[in-house]
């Protein structure tokens, strides 16, 4: 099925916890995770975070705050998310949520390590957008 690999464990349970802003996800092989609003974010699948192939990522800042406004479904493989920033283009396998649960730490070091080598905090203000003409977006 797509957005899943055989065998793959599957969400059991669901949470959304809006006052602590993280999505709490428990799978069917009995992990169990919660993952910021703000992580799920700046690692969002869509084209506009990750770009169009490697090395086109765009680093997401000043989303520290960032909400959850809504959560769809996608076929039995995946979950849509819209955030209070506008963003609402990532679809999120059961596979991807499962790595940010399970990767948080390393994920968190390398965001900070990006944010160091771009000379910029956690919580500066995204760039304008300008000039890019992807259709995706």
């Amino acid at each position: 099925m797509a957005g899943l690999q055989a065998g793959a464990p599957t969400p059991t349970d669901i949470t959304v916890h809006g006052q602590s802003r993280v999505l709490e996800v428990a799978f069917s092989d009995g992990a169990r995770f919660r993952i910021p609003f703000e992580l799920m974010r700046i690692y969002s699948p869509s084209a506009e975070v990750q770009g169009h192939g490697p090395g086109q990522e765009v680093l997401q800042t000043g989303k520290r705050e960032v909400e959850l406004t809504s959560l769809q479904p996608v076929g039995n493989y995946a979950v849509q998310p819209g955030f209070s920033d506008g963003h609402d283009t990532g679809i999120f396998s059961w596979d991807y949520l499962y790595f940010l649960g399970s990767q948080q730490d390393q994920l968190w070091a390398d965001y900070e390590k990006r944010l160091a080598a771009a000379g910029v905090g956690r919580d500066a203000p995204m760039p304008q957008k300008g000039g890019h003409a992807c259709a995706s977006h």
